[in-house]
């Protein structure tokens, strides 16, 4: 058995059709078809039910998918790894979603640089489920996002809960109405969401808040990005439940107004290779520590591992 035959067989795995699966392999059926056949007999068992369509794996091979996938992504970071210890020139991948922009990541990003000028960072926008495959294939090495996911090879780290807040208009009735909002105060406006795409996203928080309080927003609206859903704020299309980080962009025709549940929040997350053991990384980690502290801002103490 080789490594080969845990890519081809996790492909056809997750894609559940070996069509789809050669595609994404960028090779022919009919050899993936023979691979996948060659790890059944050196095996001595069935791993996937031939005759379901889609396909679905047998017992034995949903086992052996969950042992496959944690050992592909320990050869990358394996791989990742050895190959940051050799180089002479540091270096540090870095993937973020747009809205932690508007946060402490921009000042985290200039005082890493100015403290760890060794290290050459890059930076990449991506998706949070994005930034999990980038960590798993060894193109980033963090990952800022807002999105709680679960995998066995990434490591996890909820920073500090964002409360939400709501944009309007300036001149909205719910502008001078009261100080606080509730959500139940946006169910008769068009709710402003983003991003569109990809899912699941920062979207899905707000519509699961509104959710789980029983709530249904008149009309929902979805739009691309941040910057685009308070311009369409601006303009009286509706209003827009957003991160507070982005009460730093104050505009004379959007009024910010806090939200009245505690428990109405957007995680900040960094996310990791689990058995990476960077010096770099443990430093960035302490230092997003030590910045909120100088900013008095409120946090999630870090877990001991």
């Amino acid at each position: 058995m080789e490594l080969r035959h845990l890519r081809y067989f996790v492909a056809v795995a997750e894609e559940r059709n070996f069509t789809r699966a050669a595609e994404r392999l960028h090779i022919a059926q009919p050899p993936l078809s023979r691979q996948i056949q060659q790890l059944e007999e050196a095996l001595g068992v069935p791993l996937f039910e031939r005759n379901a369509r889609p396909l679905k794996l047998t017992d034995a091979g949903r086992f052996f998918y969950s042992h496959a996938v944690q050992l592909l992504a320990q050869t990358t970071e394996l791989e990742s790894m050895t190959k940051r210890v050799g180089k002479i020139e540091r270096s540090m991948s870095v993937g973020f979603v747009g809205s932690t922009l508007y946060g402490m990541l921009p000042k985290i990003i200039r005082r890493f640089r100015s403290e760890y000028p060794a290290v050459e960072l890059s930076l990449h926008e991506m998706s949070t489920m994005d930034q999990i495959k980038a960590l798993k294939e060894g193109r980033i090495d963090v990952g800022f996002g807002r999105i709680r996911h679960e995998d066995p090879s990434v490591r996890r780290v909820v920073l500090r809960e964002e409360r939400m807040i709501v944009a309007l208009p300036v001149g909205h009735v719910l502008d001078g109405a009261k100080p606080v909002l509730s959500l139940h105060d946006l169910v008769n406006d068009t709710l402003i969401i983003f991003p569109k795409a990809p899912r699941p996203s920062y979207a899905d928080q707000v519509l699961a808040a509104f959710h789980d309080r029983a709530l249904q927003p008149r009309k929902i609206y979805e739009t691309r990005e941040l910057q685009i859903a308070l311009g369409l704020v601006a303009m009286g299309e509706g209003v827009s439940v957003v991160p507070h980080s982005v009460y730093g962009l104050k505009r004379d025709d959007i009024s910010y107004k806090p939200l009245d549940d505690p428990n109405l929040v957007s995680p900040i997350i960094m996310s990791m290779r689990m058995l990476d053991e960077s010096e770099d990384i443990r430093a960035m980690q302490a230092l997003i520590y030590r910045l909120y502290d100088e900013a008095q801002m409120e946090y999630l103490p870090p877990q001991p591992e």
